[in-house]
């Protein structure tokens, strides 16, 4: 996280600054809320985000997506990394 502006790091990648900064907060706080999750609670946790993402009325392009999750995984750990393709796997199964 950049001291100056207290942004994580991945906020201030120039592929994501014409997302919309409430995108990008929804986004942080499935970050931080999904680290602690087994595979298990994994579902469960996706099922309820999507409903927190209708009822505030944010959604992802494709194009948007990919942005995001490329500059995530530039300042993940490998850990991170496949827990964020596991997420995206079965957000891909939900659609």
């Amino acid at each position: 996280m950049n001291q100056q502006n207290k942004k994580p790091s991945w906020m201030q990648e120039a592929s994501v600054q014409n997302i919309p900064q409430k995108k990008l907060d929804f986004l942080q706080q499935l970050v931080f809320e999904s680290k602690s999750l087994s595979q298990r609670e994994l579902l469960p946790f996706l099922m309820a985000l999507a409903q927190r993402s209708r009822a505030e009325n944010i959604s992802f392009s494709a194009e948007e997506t990919e942005s995001i999750v490329a500059a995530i995984q530039k300042y993940s750990t490998p850990e991170e990394i496949l827990k964020m393709n596991q997420i995206m796997r079965l957000m891909a199964k939900k659609k």
